[in-house]
């Protein structure tokens, strides 16, 4: 879609849903998992708008919408391109914006091959490394011109290599049937969503898109995004009121742990971290942003010399490249579950853990816990004792004897955590909103912020490495680390902001703050450790703290916390008016072109250099915001424009296509190629695949499951199954199931069932519910299965209960390393699960009915070229029996064979 900040936060304001005609809720339960933010699609339907939710169950939100969807999981690319196809082959997109704020008109260079040459496959794939040479998707035009934002165009777009002819070939097949034999969907439910969003689409209505979970967490979830970015750029639906796409965050500032990231491969303001061989630091930054390409990474040097010169101060100066190699340099990727997999090669020692629980929260959990069990330390700080704080002691793995904390040599610290109430700070929310709360009360006892605890620990290190003569050392020592401290050993978290915020160095303006980003200069006379949260301290305020009520000011609500970037609640909404600058209509205007002011102006904060004319043709010469013509709304694009087609930035292809999920035993109804070529997975004996349709073997689990949240518990359960008024509301762990799956497997209401998968086994109650529909996918029948993912095992919590994520598989989406979640195989059998050692041998016997051995056939990943069965094994054990009616025999200690891309 062009996005400008990676990961970045929505395009609008939560309220701004109150503005939509159309509001499509898909891969979201937003009216249990986001109430708060859902009361503006309520409004939005008091204002007449039509609200539609695409989910594999009937929910809460569906309740509230005029039409539910049902769709088989992980197939919305196909869903969203049939929509595609429907607008470009009738003619329905808004053309006048289509031609003037996307690459619609850009021609893609002739090393270009889309799957629908390639069977699956996009030119530039190398099947030794499972990657793409992402050149050959290059912009047609000499490398200076594409370098400065000036590729080839042909403005009627009909040049048969210009991205909207290559959109239409690429969609061509995304038939109503295809969509109908993949999704499971309707002729009649698909027609009235496409007919829907066309409707609701143009000069005077726009359509809103929210996602959650259900998008993201798929091998392939960033592709499906930007699916629906392309639909939203067809039909003229960015930077204008009611359109866009909200990303719903599920957590307290989950937004802000992404600008101000707790992730390992980004700086503060969505900068990349360096990788080995970086050394050269001005090769780093042009890497992010050339000095003569349009838009504002052009300054992307500007922005890391203010992060480099906040966090070393006077040791950060021009002659050491503002302290640049004092930064870590990447050797590959180092998320979560590398960790977790290097933990089990005994390559971690230590392990701090702040607001996770990965004993339930992550993907196959008993990796985790089994990982844990080979550090030498580990210091958890949470409110509670968690399953991740308690494993040692009373994990599914004690149970059954693998472990015994006899031999775990891990030294847990538990220490007590302050919750929000008892602390002050900022929480980035879904619209990226800042938002500051204030410190209510003390923590009781020993309890302390993240900031006290961090801040204290930075002083204890520093402290130990004073005399240090280590040149490693420096980067630590040379560190900022002067914040003020209260009476209570707080440090001010205003400071910190203010930190973010930069402010001037030298000069008339010594000690201000930056009142903007633009401010912010590369001669290290001003500082700043987030680019994008320039202007949230301006003036020496806390911007974050306002809260004029909605009655005192308009619908924008700017005087209400404040939004990054530029405290902006639409991104992009230059394209809210037209190329000469008017409003596309008087109903949707948000910013124009004042001619006698000769500024742009509106009820937002212009999202584009403020004095530039709408037919201003820019200056390529200059580069950055210079060299963005009048009608380059979208600025931090390299060309200035909205991206159908996205030449670089995606690892996985320049436009989103159809994969079948890792176990799917559906074949891929577009392609030869099963799976995402790209997709990352864990060979080990303890994270299997089912073989799905690709191998014998795939029937074994025959059954689709998927997680989801619900209202009354909150993620892994840390904060809400510890509470007796939310335990009740919730006690036990249970599957969703239909009447057809009921019946067919022997299920009763409200008695127990066994769902097992290639990693693990788990009991849940049963919940017979017309929610979950059977969906006709060509000739098969698929079953999908609903499951919570609140629920541990330990002995702390108020209620426990078997962990959905124990089912789960590490396989990883190549763009995000986020794990694929919602769509997983399983078997489903009546009763409890057995004891003991008896679960193991229970998943060990249908690992080997599926012929998912690794040991004996190391080429198993689950994917193309899975090996047979095997022998047939027809005394797979029902739940309650024991091992030696299976014959099964366990696998033995987890060993990591090595990490697949594929």
């Amino acid at each position: 879609m062009g996005t400008s900040f990676g990961r970045g936060g929505a395009t609008q304001s939560v309220q701004d849903f109150a503005n939509a005609d159309l509001i499509v809720i898909e891969g979201s339960n937003m009216a249990e998992a986001h109430p708060v933010a859902f009361q503006w699609v309520i409004e939005a339907k008091k204002r007449g708008a039509r609200v539609i939710h695409v989910d594999p169950r009937f929910t809460r939100t569906s309740a509230n919408a005029d039409r539910h969807i049902p769709i088989r999981a992980g197939t919305d690319i196909v869903l969203l391109g049939g929509v595609i196809r429907h607008v470009l082959e009738n003619e329905l997109y808004f053309t006048e914006y289509v031609r003037a704020f996307t690459n619609a008109s850009t021609i893609v260079s002739e090393e270009y091959g889309d799957p629908e040459d390639l069977d699956g496959l996009f030119s530039g794939y190398d099947p030794e490394t499972s990657t793409y040479d992402d050149s050959r998707w290059a912009y047609a035009g000499d490398e200076e011109s594409v370098a400065r934002g000036l590729p080839e165009r042909d403005e009627t777009m009909q040049h048969p290599r210009s991205v909207l002819q290559i959109l239409r070939r690429h969609y061509a097949r995304y038939t109503p049937q295809m969509v109908q034999d993949t999704c499971g969907i309707a002729p009649e439910d698909f027609e009235y969503l496409a007919t829907s969003i066309a409707e609701a689409s143009g000069r005077e209505k726009t359509t809103m898109f929210a996602y959650a979970l259900g998008w993201t967490q798929h091998q392939g979830g960033a592709q499906m995004i930007r699916t629906s970015g392309i639909l939203q750029l067809l039909m003229g639906n960015m930077g204008r009121p009611g359109g866009g796409i909200m990303a719903l965050r599920g957590h307290a500032t989950i937004q802000g742990s992404t600008d101000i990231p707790t992730l390992y491969h980004i700086l503060p303001g969505y900068l990349p971290m360096p990788k080995v061989g970086q050394d050269d630091f001005a090769e780093f930054t042009r890497g992010i942003g050339k000095k003569e390409q349009k838009g504002y990474w052009a300054d992307a040097d500007i922005f890391t010399i203010n992060l480099l010169k906040a966090w070393w101060g006077e040791h950060a100066t021009v002659e050491n490249d503002w302290g640049y190699h004092h930064l870590p340099k990447l050797t590959g990727a180092h998320g979560t579950y590398q960790t977790t997999m290097r933990m089990l090669e005994d390559g971690i020692d230590g392990y701090f853990l702040f607001g996770q629980n990965p004993a339930v929260g992550s993907a196959n959990g008993r990796l985790h816990r089994l990982g844990m069990s080979h550090l030498q330390w580990m210091v958890v700080r949470d409110f509670y004792m968690i399953e991740s704080a308690t494993w040692w002691r009373d994990g599914p793995e004690i149970e059954s004897g693998e472990l015994s904390p006899e031999q775990i040599a891990t030294e847990m610290f538990f220490l007590p955590a302050a919750n929000h109430t008892e602390k002050a700070g900022s929480f980035t929310q879904t619209q990226r909103m800042v938002q500051w709360r204030d410190q209510a009360v003390q923590p009781p006892g020993d309890a302390k912020s993240d900031l006290e605890f961090m801040y204290d620990l930075g002083v204890r290190i520093r402290e130990k490495l004073k005399d240090s003569t280590d040149p490693r050392d420096r980067a630590i020592l040379d560190l900022t680390w002067d914040y003020p401290v209260g009476e209570h050993g707080e440090p001010d978290a205003e400071a910190v902001l203010a930190e973010i915020n930069g402010r001037h160095l030298s000069g008339e303006r010594a000690g201000q703050p930056l009142a903007a980003f633009s401010e912010m200069k590369a001669d290290g006379s001003t500082d700043g450790g987030c680019w994008i949260y320039a202007g949230v301290y301006a003036d020496g305020i806390n911007q974050a703290r306002r809260r004029t009520p909605g009655a005192e000011q308009d619908q924008t609500a700017a005087e209400w916390g404040w939004a990054w970037p530029a405290n902006r609640r639409i991104l992009y909404n230059r394209a809210s008016a037209d190329p000469q600058g008017r409003p596309w209509s008087e109903r949707k205007k948000l910013v124009w072109w004042d001619e006698e002011a000769g500024r742009w102006t509106g009820d937002d904060v212009p999202d584009f250099p403020l004095t530039k004319r709408p037919d201003d043709p820019g200056d390529p010469s200059k580069g950055g915001a210079a060299a963005l013509s009048g009608t380059d709304a979208f600025i931090m694009q390299a060309d200035g424009r909205g991206w159908l087609f996205a030449p670089t930035g995606m690892v996985d292809g320049p436009l989103p296509t159809h994969y079948e999920s890792p176990e799917s035993n559906i074949r891929n109804p577009l392609y030869a190629q099963q799976s995402n070529p790209t997709r990352v997975t864990f060979r080990n004996e303890d994270n299997l695949s089912s073989p799905g349709a690709m191998g014998p073997g795939g029937e074994v689990y025959p059954y689709v499951f998927t997680t989801y949240r619900i209202t009354e518990h909150h993620t892994a359960g840390g904060m809400s199954r510890f509470l007796p008024y939310l335990a009740e509301l919730q006690p036990e762990m249970y599957c969703e199931v239909s009447p057809e799956l009921a019946e067919e497997v022997g299920l009763e209401p409200y008695g127990w069932a066994t769902i097992i998968s290639a990693r693990s086994a788990i009991e849940a109650k049963v919940l017979i519910t017309e929610r979950m529909k059977p969906l006709q996918v060509g000739e098969q029948t698929v079953h999908q299965i609903g499951l919570p993912f609140h629920w541990g095992q330990g002995t702390e919590a108020i209620v426990r209960g078997d962990g959905a994520n124990d089912l789960i598989g590490m396989n990883l989406d190549a763009n995000t390393q986020i794990q694929n979640s919602k769509n997983n195989s399983c078997t489903l059998v009546p009763g409890r699960r057995p004891r003991g050692s008896e679960r193991g041998d229970l998943v060990e016997a249908y690992r080997r009915r599926a012929g998912l051995i690794l040991s004996e056939h190391p080429a198993v990943d689950g994917a193309e070229g899975a090996p047979g069965a095997g022998p047939a094994d027809d005394s797979v054990p029902h739940p309650v029996r024991g091992p030696e009616e299976a014959g099964a025999v366990p696998s033995g200690e987890p060993s990591m064979k090595e990490m697949k891309h594929r």
